[in-house]
């Protein structure tokens, strides 16, 4: 395990993308996004995406600098086209739209289309939440076939996560945000380069047989060598049994389906779909109620007694609230073999040994 002042990780990420065609602004926001992933502990969406991000962009699969198309633009309704730019770049020029109708009719909802990987959902849910808004957001990635619905052993769904922010007067957000599977890909993605282990039953194999082995899903592989879901013989499980794979069967429905980019399937090009409504409870909320009434129910569930081995109970984001402060403070913690992979990643980028070796110092 490598531990890195996150500072020195987003300089060192955004040199990568500065090498692959992303302008320095880019670069930078793309490093900034993903280096916060791991920060809040969600290093599934964090640096180890760098090298599969660098070489979806050698493939033509992602594209540098993208301005998003305004489709459809209504008073309180945009389709929007990301047209396969960085999620990191066109995701937050649509949640901004969202935004901006939201303030001016109290509710509105945006359709992201064609999308590069998106990151971390919450993200965008604290960014509608800074500005006051309630935010749910549906999301899908087309051509990414991870999942198998409940009952059934072959991959048919993506990941397709679910997330709601809420926002607090001078508190931190509430955000829920998670896959609809028992365990994001990235999570595979992490254990397979000697990260956290997968839950038991995480996986499925084609018999049927449950599993926790990344293999299951990538097939044989290389400690540093590349990832391919294409390669294994079985799929991730949805959570919760039908509750999961129905939530997550809707996720593709409004995603994919309504936002143009497409539910999942074979032969699909990569991208991310979201569908996103904006609630501003100011306007709801005429008496203001909302946010005091928020405060009493998180203290009411607070203070529920724990089962026997767990120190409290928690509500949405306290885990990620803690870890931030944990790893702002003491740096961020890497597996060797993620290191290792982002490190060869950027010297195949030309990223100068000088640089490499800083970081770490």
């Amino acid at each position: 395990m490598v531990t890195l002042q996150a500072q020195k990780l987003i300089d060192f990420v955004a040199d990568v993308f500065a090498h692959t065609g992303s302008s320095a602004a880019e670069a930078k926001r793309i490093a900034t996004y993903l280096t916060t992933a791991n920060l809040t502990g969600h290093d599934s969406h964090g640096v180890i995406r760098v090298p599969v991000y660098v070489r979806w962009n050698k493939m033509g699969s992602v594209v540098p600098d993208q301005t998003v198309d305004v489709v459809v633009d209504t008073p309180s309704l945009a389709v929007v086209d990301g047209k396969f730019g960085y999620g990191q770049t066109v995701t937050p020029q649509a949640v901004k739209i969202g935004i901006e109708k939201c303030k001016k009719a109290g509710l509105s909802a945006i359709a992201l289309r064609n999308a590069g990987h998106i990151g971390r959902v919450g993200d965008w849910a604290e960014m509608a939440a800074a500005e006051g808004l309630v935010s749910v957001h549906f999301v899908n990635a087309a051509g990414s076939l991870l999942v198998a619905p409940y009952g059934g052993v072959e991959k048919r769904l993506s990941t397709a996560p679910y997330c709601v922010g809420i926002p607090r007067d001078g508190q931190d957000p509430i955000v829920l945000d998670f896959a609809t599977s028992i365990v994001a890909e990235g999570k595979v993605l992490v254990a397979s380069r000697g990260g956290k282990k997968l839950p038991k039953g995480a996986l499925i194999d084609r018999d049927g047989t449950l599993s926790e082995d990344p293999a299951v899903l990538y097939g044989p592989h290389e400690v540093q060598g590349p990832r391919d879901h294409t390669k294994g013989t079985g799929a991730i499980r949805a959570f919760g049994e039908h509750k999961g794979s129905g939530l997550a069967f809707i996720c593709e429905l409004l995603g994919g389906a309504l936002t143009g980019t497409g539910a999942t399937a074979p032969d699909r090009r990569f991208a991310n779909g979201m569908f996103a409504i904006y609630v501003d409870p100011k306007v709801v909320d005429t008496s203001n109620f909302f946010d005091g009434e928020i405060s009493r129910y998180v203290d009411f569930i607070r203070a529920t007694k724990p089962v026997a081995g767990v120190d409290a109970v928690l509500i949405p984001g306290d885990t990620e609230r803690k870890t931030r402060a944990d790893r702002t403070k003491n740096g961020v913690p890497l597996p060797d073999d993620t290191w290792a992979a982002i490190v060869n990643t950027a010297r195949e980028v030309g990223v100068s040994e000088a640089k490499i070796q800083s970081v770490g110092n």
